[in-house]
């Protein structure tokens, strides 16, 4: 199972101990189970000392195939970003000032694990709209019927049915 190998592989890279000052959470599609051949390892973290942050995640990973970090801003939040591949897994270190438990990638999780849990036939539904190049949180608009930016429609309709 991908959501084994991918602990392993996260084990075996210390990414949790090693920046445990940073609150890293795995997210995503592997934890919810509805993970796709191209998905990758996403973990979010509270960082607010960027220069620092990036320094530290250049010198831990740096030197891994395809590695890549950039600063930007995403809805009005500074927001760093590094990719790199370890062991067959792409892993997406994501951090923003925000504790992660208040982090967009957070509440996605929680809120489509409600929603599977809620209705599980839909598993099957979001998994071959990621198969077919849906991201996750366009899919389950997708599946809901959700229209307008995805992102934000999937805050919404998690704060009406109460599971943010």
């Amino acid at each position: 199972m991908k959501h084994e190998e991918a602990i392993s592989v996260i084990n075996r890279l210390n990414i949790f101990r090693d920046l445990s000052e940073y609150d890293p959470t795995l997210c995503g599609t592997i934890p919810l189970g509805i993970d796709v051949e191209q998905s990758d390892l996403d973990i979010i973290m509270e960082v607010h000392r960027f220069e620092e942050f990036k320094e530290k995640i250049q010198n831990l990973y740096g030197s891994f195939e395809n590695f890549l970090i950039k600063i930007k801003t995403i809805r009005d939040q500074q927001t760093i970003i590094a990719n790199f591949w370890y062991e067959g897994f792409e892993f997406e270190l994501f951090g923003q000032s925000n504790p992660v438990h208040k982090q967009y990638a957070y509440l996605h999780m929680v809120i489509e694990q409600e929603i599977l849990k809620q209705n599980s036939k839909l598993k099957k539904d979001i998994i071959r709209l990621k198969q077919n190049g849906y991201k996750t949180e366009p899919a389950f608009c997708k599946v809901l019927g959700l229209s307008g930016d995805s992102y934000e429609a999937l805050i919404e309709y998690g704060k009406k049915q109460s599971y943010i």
